[in-house]
């Protein structure tokens, strides 16, 4: 399957999809068309066969995404913000629902809807000089791509409040310590690092793999007897797989299991 796009990059190697976002002239800052690029990005990828999990991260050294494209966002009116914001949610939304696999490789800043977009993937790796905020409220708005319903589901209420309401930045380390962040590793090896951690989940079961993403996601919403009800049934689901079968049967014959997504 082909992907072009004016403002990203996508190499398809091994089972992997890096996914470059590449607008280095404007720190890789979202706008309507890059959100729109994503978007169809996403969906493509999710139905690609040959894909098996996807590394998200910003061209040159100094941004994954450092924010969106201000002098766009200056021009709304209030059915226009609207508009804005639910086209980024939408996008985010799909990708935080993707059955395969995401890894952020924040290298750079991290900013208002580049964290939002960091915050929707399912594991995050940072470079040592990553930086990460929502300072929307320095402009006179609040975070519009899911910011404030995912900040605090991750890091807790206090802390992501305090990073709303100040729209204060914070380094890798301290995104590390509160949770936002999973690693933190020197620039030259995280995209390395993003690749071998998606390379240690591809070899486990595929089908799997998605069903716990599923039961993970529907746990966070639901409440615990809903979940726990919704994960007895995925397990169940996967007693009927071929890939369940050859996983319990390579252990017990103390071999490498041979996984074909069925």
């Amino acid at each position: 399957m082909a992907y072009e796009s004016e403002h990203l990059l996508i190499e398809i190697a091994d089972g992997i999809a890096v996914v470059r976002i590449n607008r280095p002239d404007k720190l890789n800052a979202l706008n309507g068309t890059l959100i729109s690029e994503l978007d169809q990005a996403f969906r493509g990828l999710a139905e690609d066969p040959t894909v098996r999990a996807l590394v998200l991260t910003g061209a040159g050294e100094k941004a994954f995404v450092a924010g969106a494209d201000i002098g766009e966002l200056a021009k709304m009116d209030p059915l226009g913000g609207v508009r804005t914001s639910r086209q980024g949610q939408d996008a985010f939304r799909f990708l935080e629902q993707m059955p395969k696999p995401v890894i952020a490789a924040v290298n750079g800043f991290a900013l208002g809807g580049g964290l939002e977009l960091a915050l929707a993937c399912h594991i995050r790796l940072a470079s040592e000089n990553a930086k990460f905020g929502l300072p929307e409220v320095k402009l006179g708005i609040i975070p519009g791509y899911g910011g404030t319903v995912r900040l605090p589901r991750l890091v807790g209420k206090g802390r992501a409040l305090e990073m709303i309401l100040t729209g204060d930045m914070i380094d890798a380390q301290e995104a590390h310590r509160i949770g936002l962040v999973n690693r933190v590793v020197p620039q030259a090896e995280l995209l390395d690092a993003a690749r071998e951690l998606a390379s240690k989940i591809m070899a486990n079961g595929p089908v799997a793999v998605a069903l716990a993403l599923e039961a993970v996601e529907n746990g966070l919403t639901a409440t615990v007897e809903e979940a726990q009800r919704f994960e007895s049934n995925l397990f169940g689901l996967l007693a009927s797989t071929s890939d369940m079968r050859e996983g319990m049967g390579a252990f017990l014959e103390k071999r490498k299991a041979n996984f074909t997504g069925k």
